[in-house]
C-alpha cells in the first residue's frame, strides 16, 4: 500500500514544479513568442510542455522506453533544469521590479512588453546556460601542499590525486572518465582516491559503456581507493557499485581501514545516507579508529563534511570530502556555505585538516557556474 504522505509529497511537487513551468511559459509567450507569427499559441505550449516535462517522463517512463529516447529525453530535462532555474530567477525578479515600480512610480514604463527586451532575456540565459556548460566540460587540477606533523616510517612525502562526485551514468559518460584517468595519470600520484558520488543513480549504464576498463588504466604505486556516496544509495546500486569498482581495480573502503606500506592509515566512511536506504547505520569514526596506530598518519575519506568535530576529536590528520559541488549552479553556493562549515577548499583545526572538492562531474544540469570542476592533486609532507 502506498503511504498517503508520500501522495501528498508528489502532489505538492507536482503543483509546485508545474506552476514554477507555466509562469515561466506564460512569461516566455507574452513577452517574445507571442509575436512571432509563425508559431500558434497550441503549438508554443505543445513544445513547451514536452520539453519542461522530459525529465520527468524519462524517470516515470524508464522501463518502457527504448534506451536512445530514454537518455535524449534525460538530457533535454537536465539542461531545461538549468534554463528553468534562471529564467525563473530573472523573470520573478524583473516582476518584482516592475511591481516595486507600479506601487512607487519609481521609473515611467510603457504598458505591454517590450519583445526586444523578452529576446534580450532568451538571448542572455542561453549565454549562462552555455557558458556553464562549456565550464563542466573543462575540469581543472586544483593543488594543495599541506604537512601532517608526523612520521610516516621512510616515507618523507606522499602524492594523492582525489576526485569526487564524477556521477558516471547516462548524462556523463565514459568519454568524461577516459579524459580524466588521463589527467590523472599524467600527475603521476603515489595513490588515487575517489571521495564518493562516483556514480550516478543509473550504474547499469556506465557498465554498458565499459568503464572498468578505463578506471583499469589508473597508474599510482599504492593503488586506487573509493568510498561511497548518498547516489550511490539513492539508486539502490551500492552493491552495484562496489563490484564494478572492485572488478576496475579500486578497493571500495566501506567503514573499514587500510594501513599501506607501514607508513600511514586510509580510512574509508560508508556514507551517511546509507542508513536511509539498507537500515544500516554507519560505524562511529572511534569504533573504525580502535586497533589503529596514532602514531602514524591518519588519512579519512568521508564523502559529506560534516560534523567535523568528530575526526577532530579522534586524532585525524586530514580528511578528504567532495559533496557540496560547491553549489554547482550560481547563486546555490551562498546556500552550501551556510550548510558546511567548509564547502569547498581547505580548512584547518588544530593537527585537522580538511580538503572539500568541488567535484569532476555534476548532478542533473551538466553545466557549472560561479565554480569550475576539478581534480585535487595534494602533496602531502610528513615530519
Amino acid at each position: 500500500m502506498i503511504n498517503p504522505f508520500f501522495i501528498l509529497i508528489g502532489v505538492v511537487f507536482f503543483l509546485v514544479y508545474g506552476g514554477i513551468n507555466y509562469y515561466i511559459g506564460l512569461r516566455g509567450w507574452q513577452a517574445l513568442f507571442s509575436y512571432v507569427p509563425f508559431i500558434p499559441l497550441k503549438v508554443y505550449w505543445l513544445v513547451f510542455g514536452l520539453i519542461s516535462l522530459s525529465y520527468l517522463i524519462a524517470r516515470f517512463l524508464q522501463k518502457y522506453l527504448p534506451q536512445g529516447l530514454y537518455e535524449g529525453l534525460n538530457l533535454i530535462g537536465a539542461y531545461w533544469m538549468a534554463f528553468m532555474f534562471y529564467f525563473l530567477l530573472i523573470i520573478a525578479a524583473i516582476d518584482l521590479m516592475r511591481l516595486v515600480n507600479y506601487s512607487f512610480h519609481l521609473i515611467p514604463l510603457k504598458e505591454g512588453l517590450n519583445p526586444a527586451f523578452g529576446l534580450a532575456i532568451f538571448v542572455l540565459v542561453l549565454g549562462i546556460v552555455g557558458y556553464g556548460a562549456w565550464n563542466a566540460r573543462n575540469p581543472r587540477i586544483n593543488h594543495y601542499d599541506i604537512t601532517i606533523a608526523k612520521q610516516a616510517g621512510s616515507l618523507k612525502q606522499l602524492h594523492v590525486v582525489m576526485v569526487s562526485d564524477i556521477h558516471l551514468g547516462t548524462i556523463i559518460h565514459n568519454s568524461y572518465l577516459t579524459k580524466m584517468v588521463g589527467m590523472i595519470n599524467q600527475l603521476q600520484p603515489d595513490l588515487v582516491l575517489f571521495a564518493g558520488d562516483v556514480f550516478d543513480e543509473n550504474v547499469e549504464a556506465v557498465n554498458k559503456q565499459e568503464m572498468t576498463e578505463a578506471f583499469e588504466k589508473l597508474k599510482a604505486q599504492y593503488g586506487a581507493f573509493a568510498v561511497l556516496g548518498n547516489h550511490e544509495y539513492i539508486g539502490g546500486n551500492a552493491e552495484e557499485a562496489v563490484k564494478y569498482l572492485e572488478a576496475a581495480g579500486v578497493r571500495v573502503l566501506k567503514d573499514s581501514s587500510q594501513e599501506i606500506d607501514g607508513s600511514f592509515y586510509l580510512v574509508g566512511r560508508d556514507d551517511r545516507s546509507g542508513a536511509r536506504y539498507n537500515g544500516v547505520q554507519r560505524k562511529s569514526l572511534q569504533t573504525l579508529l580502535q586497533g589503529v596506530n596514532h602514531s602514524l598518519p591518519i588519512i579519512v575519506m568521508d564523502h559529506q563534511p560534516l560534523q567535523l568535530e568528530e575526526p577532530v576529536q579522534q586524532g585525524v590528520d586530514l580528511q578528504l570530502s567532495g559533496h557540496t559541488h560547491a553549489g554547482q549552479l550560481f547563486p546555490i553556493r551562498l546556500i552550501t556555505r551556510r550548510i558546511f562549515e567548509d564547502d569547498w577548499g581547505y580548512l584547518k583545526k588544530g593537527n585537522f585538516q580538511l580538503i572539500v572538492s568541488s567535484g569532476y562531474g555534476t548532478w542533473g544540469p551538466p553545466i557549472r557556474l560561479g565554480n569550475t570542476p576539478e581534480i585535487v592533486d595534494i602533496t602531502i609532507k610528513f615530519k
